[in-house]
């Protein structure tokens, strides 16, 4: 009985987070909630479970706050803008130094973990290059979020974020291992643009032989510091703040949402002399923290419903005698390599706390490490983050750039998905895996 209440609260948790209608707030929330009172809990135990499931994801959702907020502050104060206009400037007219340049150009821009700002910035800042050399804008879209899925892997990444969760440990513990993953990933898909600028060059070639290669107006509109954001330190103080903070995360001698908090508090002195500056930057950004402390907080209580209730444990249980026993202890492999088709048919929050979690169960049952099988399914699916249509970030993208989502599935999906297996591959030759 357990296992038929908990599989179709998972269809339903899905099914909603699939929609449109209801936020992720609800389906996370009501739904196991009913749920529990259907499989003939009391309220005293649905509480236990509610306070269990929460208190284990406090950490992670005080680190996205402070982490996103920080970040935030970064970009108010301009601390990226010069190595971006740098790298705009370095790019020029070639078709394949574009391509390199918006990998570098998008992997900077990310390093807040937010997909958003990400096409905010380099969007508007490279599409008008894009038309001027006749490139495909959608190559701008698969080589921007495929680089921006790359750097998601860090710890207040949202995929790190409901991974962490998942397994109930820090996201900076988690995130350690796979740094050399993600210089891996860049080199690769460095050279994937090399190669799409190739064909990118020879087709324009073929479309006029005389390009006009006199530079066009990049619209860095975006990229210019905002006169009502003043800074009253030059930017290398705020690039020695960032990589000290950098510094804490990877010596992890306190909590990595303690060393946000610190970060923000010593950014917010630095660079806005005034309480009034200083609340208006925090204002500015709290919308998007907010947001995702709540989903975290909600996954945690919808986490603690399943855990707690042994839902998860049976559905485990009882899939362990219906599926094949080959494919069973391989089930997280096979989950990963389909991770990006995956992507175009349950949303990241659908994937990481409905699907995973059961997996997970499933696999350790059969001596595989948790920690593995979680890496090997986030790995083959973080690469399609922003080509699921359930990805807000990506209609931002695709409204700034007045592409349609269909060609963008049609025109990226076998390449990104072909990274993605090409990426699992190498966590297994890193030894990460």
């Amino acid at each position: 009985m357990l296992s038929i209440i908990g599989l179709i609260t998972t269809a339903i948790v899905v099914i909603l987070l699939m929609g449109k209608r209801f936020s992720p707030i609800i389906a996370l929330t009501i739904i196991p909630f009913l749920a529990a009172i259907v499989a003939g809990f009391e309220m005293s135990e649905i509480a236990n479970f509610y306070e269990s499931g929460i208190t284990k994801v406090m950490g992670v959702a005080v680190m996205f706050i402070f982490a996103i907020l920080y970040f935030g502050i970064m970009q108010d104060v301009g601390l990226f803008t010069p190595l971006i206009r740098k790298m705009l400037q370095i790019t020029g007219s070639n078709p394949v130094a574009i391509t390199c340049g918006t990998v570098i150009i998008a992997a900077i821009a990310h390093v807040d973990g937010s997909g958003a700002s990400t096409f905010l910035i380099t969007i508007p800042a490279l599409l008008p290059l894009y038309k001027k050399m006749k490139m495909n804008p959608y190559l701008l879209l698969l080589l921007v979020g495929t680089s921006a899925s790359i750097v998601n892997m860090i710890p207040w990444g949202g995929p790190m974020g409901r991974s962490a969760i998942i397994l109930e440990v820090d996201p900076t513990d988690l995130w350690r291992p796979l740094i050399p993953l993600q210089f891996v990933a860049l080199l690769l898909l460095l050279a994937l643009a090399f190669f799409l600028g190739l064909k990118e060059k020879k087709r324009i070639h073929k479309l006029e032989e005389n390009i006009d290669t006199e530079h066009d107006d990049f619209n860095q509109d975006q990229l210019e510091e905002k006169e009502d954001h003043p800074t009253v330190k030059p930017i290398w103080v705020n690039l020695l703040l960032t990589l000290a903070v950098i510094a804490m995360l990877f010596w992890g001698i306190i909590p990595a949402g303690f060393t946000f908090m610190i970060g923000v508090g010593l950014a917010l002195v630095l660079n806005f002399p005034q309480k009034k500056l200083q609340m208006n930057r925090l204002k500015h950004h709290a919308p998007n923290a907010l947001v995702m402390a709540t989903i975290i907080l909600a996954a945690g209580s919808f986490l603690g419903i399943l855990n707690g209730s042994g839902m998860l444990d049976s559905i485990a249980t009882d899939m362990v005698n219906v599926l094949p026993e080959a494919i069973i202890p391989e089930l997280h492999l096979i989950v990963g390599a389909l991770g990006v088709p995956l992507e175009l048919v349950l949303s990241t929050d659908a994937t990481y706390f409905a699907l995973y979690p059961i997996i997970e169960q499933i696999v350790t049952g059969y001596g595989v490490d948790a920690t593995v099988a979680i890496y090997l399914m986030m790995i083959g699916n973080i690469i399609g983050t922003f080509i699921s249509p359930f990805s807000p970030a990506l209609w931002l993208a695709l409204g700034l750039s007045g592409l349609e989502i269909g060609k963008h599935i049609r025109y990226s999906f076998l390449w990104i998905w072909g990274f993605s297996l090409a990426l699992i591959a190498a966590a297994f030759l890193i030894g990460i895996v």
